[in-house]
């Protein structure tokens, strides 16, 4: 489970970036890639380990003027723990 304390980073076996031939951002690993959909690719830019999750959100909030959006983004960042992409 996300705590307001955790500082989430993208794990050193992925790496995030725009492939132009599937118009997407994307996850490379060493078996594969994994497309990601614009939100999850957003919350992941600001996975870098600066920011603990309440600032990681306000900044989302704040780059598509939008609120109530925490929930969803712990979510989010519960899932990719699981699947290991963030630490």
């Amino acid at each position: 489970m996300t705590t307001d304390a955790d500082h989430p980073r993208l794990s050193a076996h992925f790496r995030l970036q725009w492939e132009e031939a599937q118009q997407a951002w994307v996850l490379l690993y060493p078996e594969g890639m994994v497309k990601l959909n614009a939100s999850a690719a957003e919350i992941l830019k600001r996975c870098d380990g600066s920011r603990d999750v309440p600032a990681l959100v306000a900044d989302l909030e704040t780059a598509f003027d939008a609120t109530g959006l925490e929930s969803d983004v712990r979510a989010f960042l519960d899932m990719a723990r699981q699947q290991r992409w963030v630490a």
